[in-house]
């Protein structure tokens, strides 16, 4: 039957894997998306790089078969909500990697006010509680299109259908109010006065200390006595 095919990577590494802008990039996507992986950023950056270059290449073919792929590009872009019906093909080199995350399925639950966090909305997903169009959807990076949008929707059995289910009804936290300092008062308040007391004397000269050997001198004399 033959070795089984090693599945291919869908993204790109980069060059060098410590740049502290991208790093730094990936720590607010993450936050703000509820992503919880770095492939996940490549991935979406890899699609993005895909559509652009194809692009790029198609600017440039003025031949009929170009014009027709550049059709087919231009749709599946608009199918997917990341361009306008009107858009032209330079639109596509002007998309962003946020314009990506946006369009994934995790996001579009947590914008439509259907989960208190993208987090949340992660859980729903990979819990089996959402459906697009009766299809249950397990992958939070699936990429909806406009018309399956409209038919994103909880699953008929999931106790997330109603509204006003706990999970679902946002969570008002109060502004912390700030606490006053805490006074010395006691035990350690006494011992606080004393050192510095102490410190104050031993500045100003007032503490009289036993010279070098004056102390040995006294005990010898008094066992002596």
């Amino acid at each position: 039957m033959g070795d089984i095919k090693k599945p291919k990577k869908k993204y790109l590494t980069p060059a060098h894997p410590w740049i502290l802008a991208e790093i730094e990039e990936g720590k607010q996507l993450k936050k703000e998306y509820g992503l919880r992986q770095r492939k996940e950023i490549l991935i979406a950056k890899s699609f993005l790089k895909k559509y652009k270059d194809r692009a790029k290449h198609l600017i440039a073919d003025s031949s009929l078969q170009g014009q027709k792929e550049q059709q087919q590009l231009l749709s599946k872009l608009q199918r997917l909500g990341l361009l306008k019906p009107d858009a032209r093909l330079d639109d596509v080199l002007s998309l962003t990697l946020n314009h990506i995350l946006e369009r994934r399925i995790q996001t579009v639950l947590h914008r439509k006010g259907m989960s208190r966090s993208a987090k949340q909305a992660r859980q729903f997903i990979t819990h089996r509680h959402v459906t697009v169009g009766g299809k249950e959807i397990t992958s939070p990076s699936y990429l909806l299109s406009t018309q399956e949008e409209a038919q994103l929707s909880f699953k008929g059995n999931s106790v997330f259908t109603n509204a006003d289910h706990p999970e679902r009804v946002p969570i008002v936290r109060e502004a912390k109010k700030e606490r006053a300092p805490m006074e010395r008062t006691g035990r350690g308040e006494r011992r606080g006065e004393r050192r510095g007391k102490q410190r104050g004397e031993r500045r100003r000269g007032q503490t009289k200390f036993p010279q070098r050997g004056q102390m040995g001198r006294e005990r010898v004399g008094g066992k002596a006595a």
